[in-house]
């Protein structure tokens, strides 16, 4: 019988393909602006670091949320477009649950 290397090769190329992704955060009100900055750029860090494009980073500034959050009625948001291998997005997403500035945090894989 032929081993089946064939499989793992195709799942070897698919890691090295790059997927869009869009980031929305929704970072605590409480944070001052040094924190806020240094957040933002711990996020896009990570995604350099692991081989990824940062490709926009939007402040949507701070807004009223719909329901309360850890106590809090607002909160400030930033939307980060990017491209990053698809198995590094659950990482991430670990790394968003950890941190204490993020209140919630949505990750989306754009079709392309």
């Amino acid at each position: 019988m032929v081993p089946k290397r064939i499989s793992k090769k195709v799942l070897k190329v698919e890691d090295k393909q790059l997927r869009d992704y869009e980031l929305v955060l929704i970072i605590s009100p409480e944070v001052v602006e040094e924190k806020f900055d240094a957040t933002i750029d711990n996020v896009s860090q990570f995604i350099t670091e692991k081989g990824g494009i940062v490709s926009n980073v939007e402040r949507w500034g701070k807004r009223r949320l719909a329901y309360p959050i850890e106590h809090f009625m607002e909160g400030s948001y930033v939307l980060t477009r990017f491209r990053l291998k698809p198995a590094l997005s659950k990482e991430l997403e670990v790394n968003l649950q950890i941190s204490e500035e993020v209140l919630r945090h949505l990750l989306v894989k754009l079709n392309s």
